[in-house]
């Protein structure tokens, strides 16, 4: 790295994302955030979580309509009431993260792990094509990603029912 690099690296880390002043829905349902420092809002803005498993309240990225990030929130609880509900809420639709509360019933096939489950959304029939599939985020908490990207999370092994454990404990 020479000493350009340096500069510019030392700029970024100085760097402070625009504070939001509020973020609400237009009458079409999409996003409007307006920030501290700019006259003009941002309409049909979106957002990210940057890190969906470990911080799901924090780092969420708000990005223009051609997918730009504009600003950083680094955590929801620096939203006034009504802008943190619109994103809650929009956080809540966009990302489908069912948690599993009972397995009924869990077999393995020709390779790929079938397992039929209840969650907080309803049932589910989820086919895992392997255990890499199955990311540990703790000792008890869990997610397992089907073959079609969706992601499913056991919150905590130990408040399953015995016949679940039982069924999951071949697979896992």
């Amino acid at each position: 790295m020479d000493a350009h690099d340096t500069d510019r690296s030392d700029e970024h880390l100085g760097a402070t994302s625009p504070e939001i002043s509020r973020i609400e829905c237009d009458s079409a349902g999409k996003l409007v955030v307006y920030l501290a420092d700019q006259d003009d809002p941002i309409p049909n803005a979106s957002i990210a979580r940057c890190f969906p498993w470990s911080f799901p309240q924090d780092y969420i990225s708000i990005r223009d309509e051609a997918g730009r990030e504009v600003t950083l929130l680094e955590s929801l609880e620096t939203l006034d009431d009504a802008s943190r509900s619109v994103v809650e809420a929009e956080l809540h639709h966009k990302i489908f993260n069912p948690r599993i509360t009972r397995v009924t019933e869990c077999r393995t096939e020709f390779g790929v792990t079938t397992i039929e489950a209840e969650t907080d959304r309803g049932p589910v029939s989820l086919q895992i094509a392997s255990r890499d599939e199955v990311r540990y985020l703790n000792a008890h908490r869990l997610l397992l990603q089907d073959v079609d990207g969706n992601t499913f999370e056991i919150e905590d092994l130990s408040t399953l029912d015995t016949e679940s454990r039982r069924r999951l404990g071949a697979f896992l």
